[in-house]
């Protein structure tokens, strides 16, 4: 966790009301921070329901192979994170924690080792002691509170700068829900799921795979479209927990995803997952700059997004961006190289509203002063039209500083 607060930190932080059915504790284990919370705990009431969505990569931490065993259930009781330690690659010794933090969580929180979800982030390759730790969790069961989302944030952040919070209230049926939403992450960014931790809850009363389905579709707009340095972590979670206490005040329940009632829901919910996503990626390691990169004219969508994630991942691009230089010749080569269809002498690029290069070579009325102005902001749009389709897509990313070298240069020692 930086003491110096990334320049493009949200100015306000939304005030997180309590949601019926989560109580919330945090603590000081002191796994790898002195004098800072890096444990939290949720206790989720009875009939809770949970979907998650996870990294893709082929070496995944034993709390992500821990939370896919239990997902399929569908039920939740508590979840346990911890910042610090991302207890990846640490083979038997990983599992022998998982199931230890289970047991101690579930006993608790008064239910099964299955209604248990567990996210650790932080350092890879350093086996996680559970005992540092399991044994604090009886009290936070007991001392957890409804309305705490705020130091719930905090606890799971590792290099952030600052803690990522977003909320929303909409109606199913005639009645308000509330949906929370928690993230963590500044680093070791990029779309392959979930490309961080990120824990989002809701009272309303929706059944576990209508909440995949909505999860699912969401993520693709969102945490699947930010890049901060082209890496998928480990350990990337997340999780979004329905405990469907607004039954109670008259919400109908919903168990089919095509409920036109869910209509509002849903565009909520997305609006909650590009927020955090976007927190993410403005405070990505030593960011200065937010970059919206979006590509049009392509032959696909799919294809869009991989020319678009090109430009977003390249270093030179992103090192342009930071040295405010409008060098769109580096978006070219960022778009020959993604290996996805192009035509050269149809290929256009705008930088802001300023069109740099026109049907494949550079646009007679560029200015480059108007140009130069625009590169100072600390919002950046970078648009190329292929020329060849239909085929559009949008993704963020931050620039490339020499703060991100400096934080990534020692952050295990």
């Amino acid at each position: 966790m930086s003491t110096t607060v990334s320049p493009l930190a949200p100015k306000t932080e939304p005030k997180m009301p309590a949601i019926e059915g989560v109580r919330i504790a945090t603590a000081e284990a002191g796994i790898k921070y002195k004098s800072r919370t890096d444990l939290l705990l949720m206790v989720f009431d009875e009939g809770t329901e949970v979907a998650g969505v996870f990294t893709r990569s082929k070496c995944p931490s034993a709390p992500v192979d821990f939370c896919r065993q239990n997902l399929p259930a569908g039920g939740a009781r508590a979840l346990v994170v911890n910042s610090g330690n991302a207890n990846a690659f640490t083979g038997r010794k990983g599992r022998e924690t998982t199931e230890m933090t289970a047991e101690a969580a579930a006993k608790a929180a008064g239910c099964e080792t299955g209604d248990v979800f567990l996210a650790s982030t932080g350092v890879i390759g350093e086996p996680l002691d559970a005992g540092r730790f399991s044994h604090l969790l009886a009290d936070m069961a007991k001392r957890a509170e409804p309305g705490l989302w705020k130091d719930a944030g905090k606890a799971i952040m590792t290099t952030d700068t600052f803690p990522k919070y977003a909320t929303a209230t909409v109606k199913i049926g005639d009645a308000d829900v509330i949906i929370n939403g928690i993230a963590k992450g500044a680093g070791m960014i990029a779309p392959d799921m979930a490309t961080m931790l990120s824990f989002i809850a809701t009272d309303a009363p929706i059944a576990a795979p209508v909440l995949q389905d909505m999860l699912s579709k969401g993520v693709g707009k969102s945490f699947n479209a930010v890049t901060v340095d082209s890496d998928t972590s480990t350990s990337d979670t997340l999780l979004l927990f329905a405990t469907g206490a607004a039954a109670r005040r008259g919400v109908p329940a919903i168990t089919d995803p095509r409920d036109a009632r869910l209509g509002q829901f849903r565009r909520a919910l997305n609006r909650v997952l590009r927020n955090l996503a976007l927190q993410v990626v403005r405070d990505g390691e030593g960011a200065r700059k937010q970059i919206e990169v979006t590509v049009t004219g392509a032959k696909s969508a799919r294809s869009a997004k991989r020319i678009a994630l090109s430009i977003a991942n390249s270093p030179l691009v992103k090192t342009a961006v930071a040295g405010e230089d409008a060098n769109w010749g580096r978006v070219v080569m960022a778009v020959g190289k993604a290996g996805e269809p192009a035509d050269r002498d149809r290929l256009s690029i705008w930088f802001g509203d300023n069109r740099l290069a026109f049907n494949g070579e550079r646009d007679p009325d560029y200015s480059e002063a108007e140009t130069s102005a625009y590169m100072k902001r600390d919002e950046i749009r970078i648009r190329a039209d292929i020329g060849i389709g239909r085929g559009k897509a949008t993704v963020w990313t931050c620039d490339l500083t020499k703060e991100y070298v400096a934080i990534n240069g020692d952050y295990r020692s």
